[in-house]
């Protein structure tokens, strides 16, 4: 069942915190004042969060926190009740799914959406940013400088070996490792990655922690949605808890496992 169709009791709002005019300098994603309303129920509630350009961050928090609805209010999938949602200077709210990921905000869901039937090199091919009208997919040929792209992507998520191998042979790793690559792909300076580890060997969850962390090279701005706190740990990144929609601790790891609130209505369950 998903975040926004469990049936939670609605909590109380919060006053609303006060709004900035415009984010600091250096922010690339920001939420303030965020809100979303379900038939009476606050799948989000007042939540406010600011990412700065190339930083990784985590976002745990107990089923039904407004995870998953954060990254739908982000993305265009959901419109927030009220709100700001802003992409450096552009309104989210008044863009669809497709203008967002155009702008350069790319999700990666829990279970990997990759071609089976093609290798590891052609979806990632597929997957590159190029003109998409019909006459320019009918003259397409793959230059010089997208193959160069395509190896170093390879490289980057560690599938060089793997190159001519059908995408159904891979591993669940491998998998989730090539539908980051095909991300990376698109150029975008935003990731949302939802649950990236989930059902991965310790192996495999290493590789994707110092996988993430490459990511964010100064350029690109990483926002993971994890339960797996040990994964959270080895990312090395500052930590926000939500809690019923709204944001209930942030820092660092150590910081969020010790904060009472967080033990109380999450790590003590």
């Amino acid at each position: 069942m998903s975040e926004t169709a469990q049936a939670v009791l609605p909590v109380e709002q919060p006053a609303p915190a006060p709004r900035r005019a415009t984010p600091p300098p250096g922010t690339v994603l920001y939420l303030d004042g965020v809100s979303v309303v379900f038939d009476g129920f606050r799948a989000l509630n007042n939540l406010s969060l600011l990412l700065t350009e190339g930083e990784l961050r985590a976002v745990i928090g107990p089923n039904g926190a407004g995870k998953t609805t954060m990254m739908d209010v982000i993305t265009g999938k959901t419109r927030p009740t009220e709100g700001i949602v802003r992409y450096r200077e552009m309104d989210l709210t008044k863009l669809d799914e497709a203008a967002i990921a155009n702008l350069g905000i790319g999700r990666k869901f829990q279970k990997p959406t990759v071609f089976d039937a093609l290798t590891v090199f052609e979806n990632l091919e597929l997957a590159l940013k190029a003109p998409r009208g019909p006459w320019a997919c009918l003259r397409w040929v793959l230059g010089r400088e997208a193959k160069a792209r395509i190896e170093a992507t390879m490289e980057e998520i560690g599938l060089t070996a793997r190159a001519q191998d059908r995408a159904a042979i891979l591993s669940h790793g491998q998998r989730q490792w090539l539908e980051i690559g095909m991300l990376l792909m698109q150029d975008p300076e935003v990731l949302l990655v939802d649950e990236p580890v989930a059902g991965m060997t310790d192996q495999e969850t290493e590789h994707t922690a110092a996988l993430l962390r490459r990511i964010c090279d100064g350029k690109r701005s990483v926002v993971v949605v994890e339960h797996d706190l040990e994964f959270v740990r080895a990312l090395g990144c500052k930590v926000t808890v939500l809690c019923e929609g709204t944001l209930l601790s942030e820092g660092s790891i150590d910081h969020v496992q010790n904060d009472p609130r967080v033990i109380e209505v999450y790590l003590g369950r």
